[in-house]
């Protein structure tokens, strides 16, 4: 029976091994180690993130912080304190910034085993996501590789679905990846419309929710008991209660979701009258209608990709490639995430290549991944712009990162960090290359 039962396992033993050395090149990159001398790039085009740029210049950083942003004649005899890595012809810029991502907490969509993101109640605000994500993620690299290097990192569904935080594309586990341990809370404000599919007609009806005052009532009597639970002396421990005065404090933002004119106007008006003190907006292209009212109230907007088709007939054709500019031009802090599939997250910086294509300037387009996403998370004093005394996640690219065409990494660093750039797509274009001579 012994030797029935080893002559059984042993194909599977050899099979096991076989396939262990095959998935050696597949394996994650190892995470960056911490930065054991001053660096100093010099040579390159520097765009700060700010609107300001820096021809022949240089980047000097220590110990992760960011010491030395100027003309490479400027620094004079410090540059001996570094060492100086010649990126001539290059340009450097402040790491990328993700917004209300999925990324580090689904892997596969439909693989549920592989996700982390379900959970029982409509009313999560104590629900932290920072805890479930996964810095092993096979996003990572593709998205590292691309310039983003930081990511607001959420869970989806509910009316609250819970505190996001913002994450680093590097490191060992969560706890070595937080830049932000707790960041947004995020509010899916109620549709006030219900839509249904009528196949005789081929047409779509359309009629008033009839749980809309419900969620609403929900929504305040949550907020309303949340005041009043400040003011208690001696009370007990409520979680969900507890989660929600950062939000009083200003200590987090409130992300509100909102798709039409309606429900934007509802949400954030109920957000201000429960002396919620940083509100941003999350909403697609009605929220053009309603921009004198953003505009009054002073609310930043994170907005879709401008890789999307007009919704319907009445839509121009560039609706969502001009969107960024049209709301920048008026004076709103605007930022941009992602939707749809997570491996497309990658094309965030072409997003904003985009909107340069239809009317914004380079430099404020940049600042819709960097800059005004960082500020709108409470992060800019230390990531978002390239600026003595923030954190050293930049990056150098040997063409324009906003190019889908000529943004091409030569080197990262994330706190000073030089992380590896490579994963899977690139150690099997190397393999292969070599294997066929791909390129002679």
């Amino acid at each position: 029976m012994m030797k029935k039962s080893i002559s059984i396992l042993l194909p599977f033993t050899i099979l096991f091994f076989h396939c262990s050395n095959e998935l050696v090149g597949q394996l994650m990159p190892k995470p960056a180690q911490t930065q054991t001398e001053p660096i100093l790039l010099v040579g390159a085009t520097v765009h700060t993130g700010t609107g300001e740029i820096i021809a022949n210049g240089a980047v000097g950083f220590k110990k992760g912080k960011i010491t030395y942003v100027g003309s490479l004649e400027g620094i004079g005899e410090q540059k001996a304190d570094y060492k100086t890595k010649d990126v001539s012809g290059q340009h450097i810029y402040p790491g990328f910034i993700l917004l209300n991502s999925l990324i580090g907490i689904e892997e596969i969509g439909g693989v549920p085993h592989s996700n982390d993101k379900l959970e029982e109640g409509d009313i999560n605000p104590s629900l932290k996501t920072v805890f479930a994500f996964d810095t092993g993620s096979e996003h990572i690299p593709t998205l590292r590789f691309n310039g983003i290097l930081h990511v607001e990192s959420i869970r989806s569904g509910g009316l609250i679905s819970g505190t996001s935080a913002v994450m680093e594309m590097d490191g060992w586990s969560w706890q070595e990846a937080i830049l932000k341990e707790e960041a947004a809370l995020h509010l899916h404000w109620p549709s006030s419309i219900s839509t249904s599919y009528d196949k005789s007609t081929n047409t779509r009806n359309i009629k008033k929710n009839s749980s809309y005052d419900e969620k609403v009532m929900q929504l305040e009597n949550l907020f309303s008991a949340a005041h009043s639970y400040k003011s208690i002396d001696g009370k007990r421990t409520n979680l969900k209660l507890e989660a929600l005065q950062g939000l009083f404090e200003g200590k987090k933002v409130l992300a509100v979701h909102a798709e039409e004119p309606k429900e934007i106007i509802e949400g954030i008006t109920f957000a201000k009258s429960h002396q919620v003190k940083n509100i941003v907006l999350v909403a697609t292209y009605p929220v053009l209608s309603v921009k004198e009212f953003i505009k009054e109230n002073k609310i930043p907007v994170v907005l879709p990709p401008t890789y999307d088709y007009p919704d319907h007939d009445g839509m121009d054709y560039d609706a969502y490639y001009s969107l960024p500019h049209l709301l920048s031009q008026e004076g709103i802090t605007v930022a941009l995430n992602h939707y749809g599939m997570l491996s497309t997250s990658r094309n965030l910086p072409f997003y904003a290549g985009m909107a340069v294509a239809f009317g914004m300037e380079k430099e404020e387009a940049l600042k819709l991944i960097t800059l005004n996403p960082a500020k709108i998370l409470g992060v800019d004093d230390r990531i978002g712009s390239i600026a003595v005394g923030k954190d050293a996640s930049i990056f150098v690219s040997r063409g324009d990162a906003l190019d889908v065409q000529t943004n091409a990494l030569s080197m990262a660093f994330i706190r000073g960090k030089e992380i590896v750039l490579d994963g899977a797509h690139q150690e099997s274009y190397k393999r292969y290359s070599a294997k066929y001579g791909h390129g002679e």
